[in-house]
């Protein structure tokens, strides 16, 4: 058991061992390559490749798969704005698919309605810790020749009709963010099983080296020291994980079970609050999937009573602070002026013109009546206190 921990395994054995190399070259990558390897292991593929933060292996990804210029991305509205950013990171296009009104994730029937000719790519999100429908997705997938990048980035260990979540689509990424189930302060992870597809986002996550692949992070002592040595066979970036993050993350990576089960014992604790109300309303779990619950998420829809109404009774109750759903992205303002640090210049006038209320309408409805609750409650008396409140709360606005 943790005792009310976060960090509560091997996390600061391994960065001793980090400490003890002194950094040096030759041991380079040493506790990065574990992690890869454990990761891979634990979600059942054949490749992971760990990178700086969860953003940068979105990018990667795309950059590897050869999305660019004119090339459009499919991705919901509803979701932290890094998805999208890493699209036009790659200089591509993204398009926004509205979302379920239930489940709030990505609808396979507005991805359906919004495939052009130059769609090349979906990036899913499993939002705040549930999978999508990921069956029909990958219909569409299929049918259109389509790429699909899942954004797990708030789900580990959920799962869907059987099988875990970032294994459906053809990649997935990850997030080692202070937020997330697993963390090192920052990082993140691609795993795969497509061997050349993993080959090519380690050259791009590796100033493109020509002696790193999919299954190798690091440059041989042998081959830097030659003056003749041709290092860069492709542009790349420099998103490796540093060896002190990922020293951290493989210790939480080997409590992972427990880890994530705090978050679904919190989150059963807020379902036990809000059970019976008729306007509170928690995000629809299916019978065939398994919920992460990076946060327990519930849709406000009381006809008297407004999300700050709501969030001030809360806090007067001894609640702690909870959280609003993100602006939809394409209703914030960079994307109202169109300041993309010129990537706007890659945009069509038809595809700007979109980027306005309406796009998504069942997004626009639910977005501002989306109420998040922390899950990350170490110590479950707290938890406990917390889902008590909230059922208080709702009493007196009842």
């Amino acid at each position: 058991m943790n005792a009310g921990k976060r960090l509560f395994g091997n996390e600061l054995k391994y960065v001793k061992e980090v400490l003890e190399t002194e950094f040096r070259s030759s041991k380079g990558s040493m506790m990065t390559s574990r992690l890869e390897a454990f990761f891979a292991e634990k979600f059942g593929t054949r490749f992971g490749i760990a990178f700086v933060n969860g953003t940068a292996t979105m990018h990667a990804v795309l950059e590897a798969h050869g999305i660019g210029p004119g090339d459009e991305v499919i991705v919901p509205p509803l979701t932290m704005s890094a998805t999208t950013f890493a699209v036009l990171q790659a200089n591509a296009t993204p398009v926004f698919a509205d979302v379920e009104p239930d489940t709030f994730q990505i609808s396979a029937a507005s991805i359906r309605e919004r495939i052009t000719p130059n769609t090349k790519a979906i990036i899913t999100v499993a939002l705040y810790g549930l999978s999508p429908d990921m069956d029909p997705i990958m219909d569409l997938a299929r049918e259109h020749d389509l790429f699909v990048l899942e954004d797990n980035a708030e789900c580990f260990l959920g799962t869907y009709k059987g099988r875990k979540v970032g294994t459906l689509g053809h990649a997935a990424s990850y997030s080692f963010q202070s937020s997330k189930h697993i963390t090192s302060g920052e990082g993140g992870m691609v795993i795969t099983d497509d061997p050349e597809l993993a080959d090519r986002v380690r050259k791009v996550q590796s100033l493109g080296y020509a002696g790193v692949g999919a299954s190798k992070g690091k440059i041989t002592k042998a081959d830097i020291q030659d003056p003749g040595y041709e290092r860069h066979v492709t542009m790349g970036w420099n998103y490796r994980m540093a060896e002190l993050c990922s020293a951290v993350a493989l210790g939480q990576m080997e409590n992972i079970k427990e880890l994530v089960g705090i978050r679904q014992k919190s989150a059963e604790m807020f379902a036990q609050a809000v059970a019976g109300s008729n306007w509170v309303v928690p995000q629809r779990t299916p019978d065939d999937c398994v919920h992460s619950y990076w946060t327990f998420v519930v849709k406000l829809e009381h006809p008297d009573h407004s999300w700050h109404t709501v969030r001030d009774a809360l806090r007067a109750n001894g609640g702690d602070g909870v959280y609003g759903a993100w602006q939809l992205t394409y209703l914030e303002p960079m994307f109202r002026e169109m300041d993309l640090l010129r990537r706007e210049r890659f945009i069509s006038d038809e595809n700007k013109a979109r980027y306005a209320p309406g796009l998504c309408p069942v997004a626009e409805d639910l977005q501002p009546r989306l109420m998040q609750f922390k899950t990350n409650y170490w110590d479950l008396s707290r938890a406990e206190q917390q889902a008590e409140i909230l059922a208080r709360t709702i009493r007196e606005l009842s």
